[in-house]
């Protein structure tokens, strides 16, 4: 069975819960002290609850599939191009409503993971946005989950980051060969998302 059958499978047990009752109907018709009843009714809802949780479970584990299968999977991450342009803030806020977040690179192999992907999935675009800041505090670098980034890789031909206060949000630029740019966060760029592989 795959996950969407088993995840109507839960929905019909509950509505079926839900609609006809807890328990054989033969139980049903006898009077059940009021204690009791609710006891019922609390054990119900716990399953019910638990039922929409695994259903839940069941769909992000669909559309992590999903991504892994249009995107590459690297290092217990999923990754994958978007070939719309958006702002900093856009893109992150589209890779969260799919699950995931900006990818961020932790070190110079998943750095390297990322340019390659990103050349293969997107051949002759220019840069991606990744989820790196330091809009907070100028020059204090945080991933989209506000940690401390320690590993970096700026393209130090270009002397970057040189932004300063105007550029607060970095790129993964395929001119560089994948090395970081700092560039203001308004502008519009194509982006890659990462998903965690539970």
């Amino acid at each position: 069975m795959t996950m969407a059958g088993s995840g109507l499978l839960l929905v019909a047990i509950c509505f079926s819960v839900l609609h006809y009752g807890y328990g054989h109907p033969s139980r049903t018709k006898k009077a059940v002290p009021a204690q009791q009843r609710a006891s019922e009714d609390e054990d119900m809802r716990t399953q019910i609850d638990k039922l929409w949780q695994e259903i839940n479970s069941l769909k992000e584990m669909q559309a992590l599939q999903t991504v892994c299968l249009r995107g590459v999977k690297a290092l217990r991450k999923c990754y994958l191009v978007s070939e719309q342009v958006k702002h900093y803030h856009e893109a992150n806020e589209d890779c969260i409503a799919q699950g995931g977040t900006l990818a961020i690179p932790r070190d110079i192999s998943e750095n390297d993971q990322l340019r390659d992907y990103a050349k293969r999935s997107s051949p002759g675009s220019k840069d991606f946005w990744i989820g790196i800041t330091d809009i907070v505090k100028e020059g204090q670098y945080v991933d989209v989950n506000s940690l401390p980034v320690s590993f970096f890789h700026w393209d130090r031909s270009r002397r970057e980051p040189s932004g300063g206060k105007r550029e607060s949000c970095v790129t993964l630029s395929m001119a560089a060969q994948g090395k970081w740019h700092d560039e203001v966060c308004r502008s519009q760029k194509k982006y890659i998302c990462e998903y965690l592989i539970p």
